[in-house]
């Protein structure tokens, strides 16, 4: 069958890391970690996994951040390669094994794609799995499978970018029937924002800014609504087609990202900007809480400026190795600053619900208000282009770029 797998080379990772930027070909060229491979299909694992075939799979930031070589290497201990990408998944189940319960071959199914204790067929769960943290499990490098923080980087499970991979029974959730394949390969993603909001137990009084227009700062609108909130919401969007969407869902108000980004911040929140002698103004006043989408070093740095005293921010971003950073901020405002990394269990109108559950709900209620968010689909085989299209949305007027393997 056809994947995309990522091989481990130091020599490519340098050469992709090193002259990526000057030379954008590298990343899907010979020169990068990434191929296009026939391999065996996989089998299943054991008696409580299944095989899935995939129809939709998403190319997601996380992605994008290995195979440029952007990224930080903090997670490589915790991957085996070769590993085939793909996390954001919608399938139909292949085969089952002989364990699996309340599954059939032909269920529609999105996958959870972290790799936790019970997963890996550990009968004493680490103290996070314990607490419903399957997110931050300590036993990802051990178990019946090879090292892998989710489903996309193990080399034993495979990924959403190839035509079947396999999961464990506790990673599965049903799609409801009315729920469309193109709605139902956002549940992972979704899920993530969801977490970060409830997470920021968000007060009814609350100003927040979400920094950032691409999939995740969109999501985060978009479940702040589904929760019902009334928040008013600003958000930092760059591109025309991030704005348009960012008002569909609900937005109230669009910081334009450019030269003007701080004065519009502060005419729209009536925050006060003071010009140090060096550096960017620093702010008296502004959001309660800042959801920071990107995470790159200047959004971090702005999040922290934008954010009022005692307030909140979090990155919901994969920050990587961010410089110049003036942390001032967090000290003198004595802001909380956090980040919200996938998802878990949730307490939620006073009763414990997995993220994922939850966010199938919400996705269901919500109909096809995020149909617009999905961009081009290409197959496998055109994947230069796929990779391409989802690093430059600006240029390809895009949000979710996805492989469809479905013809």
């Amino acid at each position: 069958m056809q994947a995309i797998q990522y091989v481990k080379s130091i020599p490519r990772y340098l050469a992709v890391r090193l002259l990526g930027k000057h030379i954008g070909e590298l990343y899907t060229s010979g020169v990068s970690c990434i191929r296009l491979a026939d391999i065996p299909k996989p089998h299943i694992i054991g008696a409580a996994w299944v095989r899935i075939k995939t129809r939709l799979s998403g190319i997601c930031g996380s992605d994008l951040a290995t195979i440029t070589a952007k990224g930080s290497p903090y997670f490589s201990p915790f991957t085996s390669t070769p590993f085939v990408l793909g996390h954001e998944v919608v399938g139909e189940i292949a085969e089952v094994g002989a364990e699996v319960e309340g599954y059939a071959i032909g269920d529609r199914i999105v996958i959870e794609p972290v790799l936790s204790c019970s997963i890996r067929g550990i009968q004493s769960f680490c103290d996070q799995c314990q607490r419903g943290r399957f997110a931050n499990c300590e036993n990802i490098t051990k178990g019946d499978i090879s090292s892998g923080i989710q489903t996309g980087y193990c080399r034993d499970t495979g990924g959403g970018w190839s035509e079947y991979f396999v999961a464990h029974q506790e990673q599965l959730h049903h799609v409801p029937a009315e729920l469309a394949d193109e709605i139902a390969v956002l549940a992972e993603p979704f899920a993530c924002a969801l977490h970060g909001v409830l997470k920021a137990d968000l007060e009814e009084s609350a100003e927040i800014l979400i920094i950032g227009a691409g999939t995740m700062g969109l999501l985060t609108v978009a479940a702040i609504r589904a929760l019902e909130k009334k928040n008013r919401i600003l958000i930092v969007a760059k591109y025309p087609h991030q704005q348009k969407l960012a008002r569909e869902l609900s937005a109230d108000e669009i910081v334009p990202h450019d030269k003007n980004l701080y004065a519009n911040f502060c005419r729209l929140t009536g925050a006060e900007a003071h010009q140090p002698e060096l550096g960017k103004p620093v702010l008296l006043g502004g959001t309660d809480v800042t959801f920071d989408c990107v995470a790159s070093a200047t959004t971090i740095d702005d999040a922290l400026r934008f954010t009022r005293a005692q307030g909140r921010v979090l990155l919901v971003g994969m920050p990587a190795i961010p410089k110049n950073i003036d942390w001032t901020s967090i000290w003198y405002k004595e802001l909380r600053v956090s980040g919200a990394y996938t998802y878990g269990v949730e307490n939620y109108h006073g009763r414990q619900i997995r993220t994922f559950e939850l966010a199938i709900q919400l996705l269901g209620k919500m109909g096809n208000q995020l149909l617009p968010l999905i961009g081009d689909r290409f197959s496998l085989t055109d994947y230069r282009s796929a990779i391409e299209a989802a690093l430059h949305t600006g240029r390809s007027g895009t949000v979710k770029t996805l492989f469809d393997l479905q013809s």
